[in-house]
C-alpha cells in the first residue's frame, strides 16, 4: 500500500514539474493526496496496524520504504 501511495505522490510531482497543468489540477491533485493520507491513517488506526506493516518486500521489484 505505501508503495502504491508513493509511486502515485511521485507521478503527480513529476506532473508538476513538468509544467503540463493547470492552477486548478495542480491544487486537486494536492488535495487528493493530503485526503489519501489522512484516510490511509483512519484505516491503519482502525485495524491497529503501524505504517511499517503496510510495507510488503517484494525482494528485487521493491524493497521495503
Amino acid at each position: 500500500m505505501e508503495l502504491l501511495r508513493r509511486l502515485m505522490e511521485r507521478q503527480a510531482i513529476r506532473r508538476v514539474d513538468a509544467g503540463g497543468l493547470e492552477d486548478d489540477e495542480i491544487e486537486w491533485l494536492g488535495t487528493t493526496l493530503m485526503l489519501l493520507e489522512q484516510r490511509m491513517e483512519e484505516l491503519r488506526e482502525h485495524f491497529g496496524l503501524e505504517p511499517e506493516d503496510l510495507n510488503l518486500d517484494l525482494g528485487p521489484l521493491a524493497r521495503p520504504l
